[in-house]
């Protein structure tokens, strides 16, 4: 198994491509999809059945773990891999995110973000230097830098001066990352939708040196259309030996969008926390098993799906469970979620490898367009 952190594109296919992640904890195939176990749990699920849906690596949430247990408690419990019974890759992301949508009385200084934890009002500090600290702490394989992302819509003023922040700290999170073999530091691209910002976001991340990047600042609100319009371009500004992120994306026509446009990792709680609302994500599109009409079904949630929910249940039992608020219900769902997304990566990965993406996101987007299966 190799000792340090690389990346090889296998093939391609337009701008599409199907590559490999080498850690020291294991491969990645890209594209990839992450699940999100935020505070160290992806919900309702145990780590080796994240693992049977065919995920390689977790995304885990600095923010949230340095507020509770703490960084610290993780480090002295053998850090996160152990701390949650996950022994391959973990990305963690920087914090910066979190700390705008979610603290209370933040404070924004050149210096970093002084904030009050949304848990319990205790005050904090996060810069650059302290999340590349937590996330050394937590042990994760991929450390992201420590950025601003501003909501959008936004002044291009605002836009601007909060890039060429989010580029000071991510030189100063390169400095404080140090040389770490095996683990590594993603840069994040900011610029919100403005081209030219994007551009110089590249060139000044591009100029540090990073070991992936990531493409920052999209599924804020400025809808699918902007978003894909931004990365039309935004993927290419990015080296092209190197992986590219789309952080917090997405809904599956997200993800197929972006793979044909140079993406090759995701990150979303859709998938998990759809299952916990008893929204089903499957090739039809969205399936909600509160409804009425799934009661005396018999069939399964989805014919062509492996997973528990679809082998083993049918449409009337996952309906009785959601209703009846078991707990079985979101453990079912998340399971057959995760599995959707995973098999949609796998599909994508194939498509690519095989030069057939165009047929692949027209059958795609055909059978969503045809609906749920007629009612019994």
């Amino acid at each position: 198994m190799t000792q340090r952190f690389q990346f090889s594109v296998g093939a391609t296919d337009g701008k599409a491509r199907t590559g490999v992640i080498d850690t020291p904890r294991g491969q990645i195939r890209t594209p990839a999809f992450m699940p999100v176990g935020t505070a160290a749990t992806v919900k309702a699920m145990l780590p080796e059945n994240v693992r049977d849906t065919g995920a390689d690596i977790l995304l885990g949430n600095t923010y949230h773990l340095m507020l509770r247990p703490g960084a610290e408690r993780i480090h002295r419990l053998g850090g996160l891999h152990r701390f949650m019974n996950w022994q391959r890759p973990i990305l963690t992301d920087s914090g910066g995110f979190q700390v705008m949508s979610l603290a209370d009385l933040r404070k924004l200084t050149e210096q970093g973000v002084t904030f009050r934890s949304h848990v319990d009002g205790s005050k904090h500090t996060l810069t650059p230097e302290r999340s590349m600290e937590i996330q050394r702490l937590l042990g994760s394989d991929i450390v992201m830098c420590f950025d601003e992302c501003p909501a959008l819509p936004a002044d291009r003023a605002r836009i601007a001066e909060s890039m060429r922040l989010s580029m000071r700290w991510a030189q100063r999170s390169r400095d404080a990352f140090g040389d770490r073999p095996g683990h590594a530091l993603f840069g994040i691209q900011q610029g919100g939708l403005e081209r030219d910002l994007r551009e110089q976001s590249a060139e000044a991340l591009t100029a540090i040196g990073f070991d992936g990047y990531a493409v920052g600042g999209l599924a804020v609100g400025e809808g699918q259309q902007a978003m894909f319009a931004c990365l039309d371009h935004a993927p290419g500004m990015l080296p092209a030996d190197k992986p590219r992120y789309l952080m917090g994306v997405g809904k599956p026509d997200d993800i197929v969008g972006a793979v044909a446009r140079g993406i090759d990792m995701f990150d979303c709680v859709l998938p998990s926390r759809s299952g916990r609302t008893a929204q089903a994500l499957t090739r039809r599109g969205a399936v909600n098993l509160r409804n009425a009409r799934h009661a005396e079904d018999p069939r399964p949630l989805d014919e062509a799906c492996t997973c528990p929910a679809c082998r083993n249940y049918c449409r009337g039992y996952l309906h009785h469970v959601v209703r009846s608020g078991e707990i079985i219900a979101a453990m079912l769902l998340t399971w057959h979620n995760l599995h959707y997304y995973q098999d949609l990566m796998q599909g994508l990965r194939t498509a690519i490898a095989e030069s057939r993406l165009q047929d692949f996101i027209r059958g795609f987007h055909a059978l969503r367009a045809e609906g749920d299966i007629d009612q019994v």
